[in-house]
């Protein structure tokens, strides 16, 4: 079993931020398109950066958010239209 040491925990914080901005980022962009692709990567994300003790913790549950929103959106579509598609105007 491998020691945490100082550095180690410094890139594994690094790479939960990262994270917590990817599912951020892939929430926002999934409630307009492909949301039954990004929604679901963006939970995922999200609950790593929180497990692994991000630094933006904030960002994390908004990507947490916005991820569940995102399947909703879906839901939503799919009991209303009976597609995964939609768009605006006719």
């Amino acid at each position: 079993m491998q020691l945490a040491t100082p550095a180690r925990m410094q890139e594994r914080r690094k790479d939960a931020d990262g994270m917590a901005v990817a599912a951020f980022v892939l929430g926002l962009v999934g409630l307009l398109v492909m949301n039954i692709v990004l929604g679901p990567t963006a939970v995922v994300l999200a609950a790593l950066a929180l497990l692994r003790g991000t630094g933006r913790r904030g960002r994390a549950i908004l990507g947490l958010a916005l991820g569940i929103a995102d399947l909703v959106v879906l839901a939503v579509l799919v009991t209303v239209n009976g597609s995964v598609v939609w768009g605006f105007g006719a």
